[in-house]
C-alpha cells in the first residue's frame, strides 16, 4: 500500500507528523513517500504543484494531505498560490466525491456554540461534488464590460456549470452512502434562482427514483444553513455541488466543537483518495505545537476504510480518539474547564498510545 505524504504548509507539517506515527504502530505494511505541495512547493521549486508531486500522487493508492497556503502568497499570480495545489490534485486524479463527516463526540457536546440537546448524537455526512461548479467553470477572469449597468468599466465573472454525467455521479454516491446509514439524503441546490441547480434538482430527482428504499427531500442552501444550526439532527446524508458544500461543510464542523475535529475523504471512481483535515494551514499558529491533529488522524481512518481495504484498523484508530478524549485530553481549540490541556504532539502520542492498547 503506498501513500503519498504531502505536509504542504503551517500546521500541516506537524498535524500530518501526527497521523504518521498513528499509521506506523498499526502492523500494516505501508510504503510511506513524502513530496512539497503549495506555499512549500513554489519556494522549492516555483510551483505550488511539482510535476514530481503530481506523480509521486497518481501513482500512490492514497494522498495524506495536510494543508496549504500563507498570507505572504496572497500577492501572487492565482495559477501560483498555494491554493492551486489542492485544486490541481482534486482535478488530475479526478477526486469528484468529497466525504465530510461531521460528528459530535459525546466528551465534546459542551465545546459546540450550539445547546447540547441540539447535538448530542450527531451524526450528519456532507457529500460535496468536488470537480464542477464555480471553482472550475470557464469562461472566467477579468475584462471590460460590454453591456450591464457599467458598460466600459472593468468586471469580474465566473461560470457556474454542472453536466447531467457529473450530477448522476455524485447523487448515486449520496444515495449509497445513505443505504448505509439512515436511509435518507437532502439535496441542497438553489434553484429557485439558477438555472444550474434547477438542473441539479432535476437529475438528482431522477436518479432518486432507482433508490426506492432512501428517502429524499430538497432543500434551498440558505435554509440548509438556517436548519443546520436550528435542527442538525434532522439531517443524514447532505449532497450539494462544490462551492455550497464547502461552505456547508465548514458550518457542520462548528458543531462538532471544532473545526479540528472534522476530517475528510475526496475519491475518485476507482476509489483512490486524498485524505486531509477540513480546516486550513493556519498560520497564526504554525510552529507552537498547539494545532489540533485529530481531524487529521481521523483522516487517516477514512483512508483505511475507503482506499486501503483496512476497515479494522480504521475502528482502531476511531476507538483510539474516542479514548483519548474521554481521558480529558484536549487541545485548545476544544479545551474545557475540568480538561487537560495538551498539545499537538503530545495528542498524537496519547493516540498511539490508545492504539497500541486496544489489537482488538
Amino acid at each position: 500500500m503506498k501513500i503519498a505524504v504531502l505536509p504542504g504548509d503551517g500546521i500541516g507539517t506537524e498535524i500530518v507528523a501526527e497521523a504518521v506515527k498513528v499509521l506506523k504502530v498499526l502492523d500494516l505494511r505501508f510504503e510511506l513517500e513524502s513530496a512539497l505541495v503549495g506555499g512549500a512547493a513554489f519556494e522549492a521549486h516555483g510551483h505550488p504543484l511539482p510535476d514530481a508531486t503530481l506523480k509521486l500522487a497518481r501513482d500512490a493508492d492514497a494522498v495524506l494531505f495536510g494543508a496549504v497556503g500563507d498570507w505572504k502568497y496572497d500577492r501572487l499570480e492565482r495559477h501560483l498560490r498555494p491554493e492551486q495545489a489542492i485544486l490541481g490534485l482534486r482535478k488530475n486524479l479526478g477526486l469528484f466525491a468529497n466525504f465530510r463527516p461531521a460528528i459530535c463526540y459525546e466528551q465534546l457536546v459542551g465545546a459546540s456554540s450550539l445547546r447540547p440537546e441540539l447535538i448530542a448524537g450527531l451524526d450528519i455526512l456532507i457529500i460535496r461534488e468536488l470537480t464542477g461548479d464555480i471553482y472550475f467553470g470557464q469562461p472566467r477572469g477579468r475584462r471590460t464590460a460590454v453591456d450591464g449597468h457599467f458598460p466600459g468599466d472593468e468586471e469580474a465573472f465566473d461560470t457556474m456549470r454542472y453536466s447531467r454525467p457529473e450530477i448522476e455521479r455524485i447523487a448515486h454516491v449520496a444515495f449509497q452512502a445513505a443505504r448505509k446509514r439512515s436511509k435518507r439524503v437532502t439535496s441542497v441546490d438553489k434553484a429557485n434562482v439558477l438555472e444550474t441547480f434547477q438542473f441539479w434538482k432535476d437529475v438528482v430527482s431522477e436518479v432518486g427514483l432507482l433508490y426506492p428504499d432512501v428517502a429524499l427531500d430538497h432543500m434551498y442552501v440558505d435554509n440548509a444553513a438556517m436548519q443546520l444550526v436550528k435542527a442538525p439532527k434532522k439531517f443524514d446524508v447532505l449532497v450539494t455541488g462544490n462551492m455550497f458544500g464547502d461552505i456547508l461543510s465548514d458550518e457542520a464542523a462548528m458543531l462538532t466543537g471544532s473545526i479540528g475535529m472534522l476530517p475528510s475523504a475526496s475519491l475518485n471512481a476507482g476509489n483512490q483518495g486524498l485524505y486531509e483535515p477540513s480546516h486550513g494551514s493556519a498560520p497564526d499558529i504554525a510552529g507552537q505545537g498547539v494545532a489540533n491533529p485529530l481531524a487529521t488522524i481521523l483522516s487517516v481512518a477514512m483512508m483505511l476504510r475507503f482506499s486501503l481495504n483496512q476497515p479494522e484498523a480504521a475502528q482502531r484508530i476511531e476507538a483510539a480518539v474516542k479514548d483519548v478524549l474521554a481521558a480529558g485530553l484536549r487541545t485548545g481549540d476544544i479545551y474545557s474547564e475540568g480538561t487537560t490541556r495538551v498539545g499537538t504532539q503530545a495528542m498524537g502520542d496519547a493516540v498511539v498510545a490508545a492504539v497500541t492498547n486496544n489489537k482488538g
